[in-house]
């Protein structure tokens, strides 16, 4: 019964560009069908009504609106949040990072102390609340500058014990000033002058906030250095997500403020760098 839905639906997509046409035409219908991709082969009937509103989606996803836009949600990790227009959409990438820091936190609660960890430019608060999920032990604070993305981190955050705050990263948590384990920050990382070489889906739809950083992509990441510095205790740990070409440069702003050790990147499953890793020296 859905099969020739899904072969249109999955030609328009690569028509249109779109980088995974059979997932999304599955996702869009499941979503349409309130059921899942793996249960589509077993649905029998398909209403009018239905087959029009998944048309609809088709022709938006074709336009490269962003398929979490349709659906009203993103997986990440373990969790589900509840992702539109006016925050960032987490990505795979992003979840490497996550799990960095739920085992930081889960090494400092094995030394039998309560972990604190800080999650900066939260977002959706996809990191805030994957800690908070798999390392349900922690204390976790989140902060967000948008207002936008601070009303969807309060949805996802609600009930979850996260300490979320609206404000500048630059100037937040000093009440918790020499006390936190654990700094995790995927902040806005591409070139200004990158903007015709991003994706539609995000150059269009994610906040400008959450993408751009300056000339050279890494003005947000030297506020992460030197907002980490001044929370993490002496052993403490920074984490950050960095665009894949800044493999060299993003560990350079760690090196360079002679604070650190052990700074390290680290790669996506695809070989690839991704994220930071350091020690607060002193």
């Amino acid at each position: 019964m859905t099969r020739g839905l899904l072969r249109a639906a999955s030609a328009a997509l690569a028509d249109a560009g779109v980088p995974s046409p059979d997932f999304d035409a599955a996702e869009l219908l499941a979503h349409v069908l309130g059921t899942t991709r793996s249960a589509l082969p077993c649905v029998e009937r398909v209403t009018q009504e239905q087959r029009d509103s998944y048309a609809a989606l088709v022709a938006r996803r074709a336009a490269r609106e962003p398929l979490q836009h349709l659906t009203g949600s993103a997986a990440f990790r373990l969790v589900e949040l509840a992702v539109g227009p006016g925050v960032f959409v987490p990505r795979p990438e992003t979840e490497l990072l996550a799990g960095w820091a739920v085992e930081r936190a889960r090494a400092v609660e094995g030394s039998g102390r309560v972990p604190v960890v800080v999650d900066l430019c939260t977002g959706s608060g996809a990191i805030a609340l994957a800690v908070s999920n798999e390392a349900p032990g922690c204390e976790v604070h989140a902060v967000e500058l948008a207002e936008d993305a601070y009303e969807w981190a309060s949805t996802n955050l609600d009930g979850s014990g996260v300490d979320l705050r609206l404000g500048d990263m630059a100037d937040s948590f000093h009440d918790l000033d020499g006390s936190v384990d654990v700094v995790v920050c995927n902040a806005p990382y591409i070139p200004l002058e990158a903007y015709e070489s991003v994706a539609p889906e995000a150059r269009d739809h994610d906040p400008a906030l959450a993408l751009f950083s300056g000339a050279d992509g890494l003005v947000a990441l030297r506020i992460v250095e030197q907002v980490a510095a001044r929370l993490l205790r002496p052993d403490g740990v920074v984490g950050a997500e960095h665009a894949d070409v800044q493999g060299d440069s993003a560990p350079a702003v760690f090196v360079r403020s002679r604070r650190w050790s052990d700074v390290r990147d680290n790669l996506d499953l695809a070989g690839r760098p991704r994220f930071v890793t350091a020690r607060l020296a002193r």
